[in-house]
């Protein structure tokens, strides 16, 4: 199982992190998710490109590293 982390800026309330949560738990071969503010820490085989590609699909005003 492969670890990958993953930077965040902008990420204020709750709720952008509920929904960013739910988007990464959703693709095929995430394992689990830890998500807060500044960052994920994903465990799984899921390239890093789906894992950024799922969360700016959200369409939220933030920046993903």
């Amino acid at each position: 199982m492969a670890h990958q982390s993953l930077s965040f800026k902008g990420v204020d309330n709750a709720d952008q992190i509920n929904r960013i949560t739910t988007a990464l738990m959703m693709l095929d071969g995430v394992d689990s998710v830890e998500v807060g503010r500044h960052g994920a820490e994903v465990e799984g085989r899921a390239r890093r490109d789906e894992l950024i590609k799922a969360i700016l699909a959200l369409k939220l005003p933030i920046q993903v590293n």
